[in-house]
């Protein structure tokens, strides 16, 4: 057993899941532990299904980060939504297993009762991302030493360094791949390549690549009013990262939307990658850093459904979505969207994967 993780029984997810009399929803169908003595990497390593869904419902990166606190919210508002989606020809359900989630809770409470305010806090909770960096990176290379695939339902943006570091220890173990390292496209209005100046939600990448885990980088939309010169410059630099401005495809429109994924895709090549999408890409979904002008849902659901047709894939992580900020801003509608995008993804990347075009 993984610490901080619980697994969800059968029986909490039927709590979850809205029966109705000639309808089958997600939440009857979907595969989980089954709470024997039988450990998770033996069951993980039996079942059939390929895509082990788990949640990591914490804050603590962001507000390293010094943002705005909520990130926490969203998993419990997408699984009341995601298990109570129709269960029918379009979606391979039996492809789906759902894992449970993280709990710090009580390592926040410590926080809050021993470091309440100022530089000290912020050592405090860049302290425990390390811890929760730990936490997931063991999951995640759990489920792909079983060629399984994660889905990471955040939570901070912090959590991509865990589920690279995860995914290239475990496809390397599984002899997957010949190196411990994957690549990653990002959808997001920021680099999250800061300094290396203790663990939070805007360093992952930068901790990623400095430690050898990250081969290729790639982000899509990133907005250049929020890229710091510094941070410009170290990413030019580097010939194994790229990126295309949100700028550049909506304003100057040097690529329309769909090219400027595809020209991720070519960038990573042939490698395992893991697909990023921070929801304050979004315009105007709650979320720790939420923009008035992004990209649409739309735009969202199409990123998920090409990548995994054009590239194998390593792990998909969704972050940063909110259906309470600590501020008061609030919609319930975050987890909803979220569980559009999941489905988008397994829809797309099963029939990929069935036809042999992915791995």
């Amino acid at each position: 057993m993984i610490a901080n993780f619980s697994t969800l029984t059968k029986k909490e997810i039927l709590s979850l899941t809205n029966i109705r009399k000639y309808e089958t929803k997600l939440g009857e169908v979907i595969g989980c532990f089954d709470g024997s003595d039988t450990s998770m990497e033996e069951q993980l390593s039996r079942t059939d299904a390929k895509y082990i869904i788990f949640g990591v419902p914490e804050d603590a990166g962001v507000q390293a980060n010094g943002g705005i606190g909520g990130a926490r919210t969203l998993w419990p508002s997408f699984l009341q939504s995601f298990l109570n989606v129709q269960s029918n020809n379009f979606l391979p359900s039996e492809q789906l297993f759902l894992a449970g989630a993280f709990d710090f809770a009580e390592e926040i409470k410590l926080v809050n009762a021993t470091a309440p305010n100022g530089e000290e806090r912020v050592m405090a909770l860049r302290a425990l991302v390390e811890k929760i960096d730990s936490r997931v990176e063991d999951l995640v290379k759990t489920i792909c030493r079983n060629k399984k695939i994660p889905v990471i339902i955040g939570g901070g943006h912090n959590n991509a360094y865990g589920a690279i570091k995860g995914a290239a220890k475990g496809l390397y173990s599984a002899g997957v791949i010949p190196l411990a390292q994957v690549s990653a496209i990002n959808l997001d209005a920021h680099a999250d390549y800061r300094t290396r100046e203790g663990r939070h939600s805007g360093n992952p990448f930068r901790y990623a690549d400095d430690d050898g885990y990250l081969s290729k980088y790639f982000i899509v939309g990133l907005h250049e009013n929020y890229m710091q010169e510094n941070i410009r410059r170290d990413l030019q630099d580097n010939p194994f990262v790229d990126y295309i401005t949100y700028e550049d495809i909506f304003l100057r429109e040097k690529f329309n939307f769909i090219q400027a994924v595809a020209r991720a895709t070519g960038f990573v090549e042939d490698h395992y990658t893991g697909i990023e999408l921070d929801m304050d890409s979004i315009e105007n979904v709650v979320s720790s850093a939420m923009s008035p002008s992004g990209i649409s849902p739309l735009h969202a659901r199409v990123f998920v459904n090409f990548i995994p047709t054009e590239v194998s894939v390593a792990y998909l992580h969704i972050c940063e979505g909110a259906v309470a900020l600590d501020d008061g801003t609030a919609s319930k509608l975050t987890g909803k969207l979220v569980s559009y995008l999941v489905t988008d993804f397994v829809k797309s990347h099963y029939l990929a994967y069935k036809n042999g075009f992915v791995q």
